[in-house]
């Protein structure tokens, strides 16, 4: 196997929406950013600028409020897929963790329980698995940027660091926040997460 030292793989997750402000899980729903997250998306852009990446590669979610953080951020989008979609999450849709945990399920984290109706746990995990080894290609002749979500972007960290991906419980991940993988063989790394 081709070595890829030095390759990196940087995480954007889209900026402040109404529903993320609220807790309430957004999965399917496309809504926009919140002026507040335009603003944060516009200043991703020196952020992303300061890593110095390679020709990036930049693969996109299809919702809204991806696409509106990668155009504010400077980003020129190579690929839109559902492959870095967020969590599907089914009947849970627009509820909050609190209100899930009180009138439905006490016991729920989306991290132990998957979605009712949407993505479960092994569904999860095989779509990311699937997206990193196909991101893992593409580390072979450039790096790459993926803007997404915020359970995605935890459950991608968790994944490719070789942790089963309730690892991404552990992981805060903000609006507009980044986080910098790399995959220097043999080893993957974090080596930075903001936000």
């Amino acid at each position: 196997m081709e070595s890829r030292t030095g390759r990196r793989i940087l995480l954007i997750r889209h900026g402040q929406t109404e529903w993320a402000l609220s807790g309430r899980h957004t999965g399917r729903t496309d809504i926009d950013l919140t002026p507040i997250g335009e603003a944060a998306a516009r200043a991703l852009g020196p952020k992303i600028a300061r890593h110095g990446l390679d020709h990036p590669l930049v693969i996109c979610s299809p919702r809204l409020r991806a696409l509106r953080t990668a155009e504010l951020a400077g980003l020129s989008v190579d690929e839109v897929t559902e492959s870095v979609a967020e969590w599907d999450y089914g009947d849970y849709e627009g509820l909050t963790r609190l209100h899930i945990q009180a009138e439905l399920e006490p016991s729920w984290t989306i991290w132990t329980h998957g979605a009712p109706g949407g993505e479960s746990l092994s569904d999860m995990t095989s779509r990311v698995d699937a997206t990193i080894t196909r991101i893992t290609k593409a580390l072979v002749e450039r790096d790459v940027i993926v803007v997404s979500h915020g359970h995605f972007s935890r459950s991608f960290i968790a994944r490719f660091l070789g942790q089963p991906i309730g690892f991404g419980a552990c992981l805060t991940f903000s609006p507009a926040g980044t986080a910098l993988l790399s995959d220097a063989e043999p080893n993957r790394t974090l080596d930075e997460l903001s936000g």
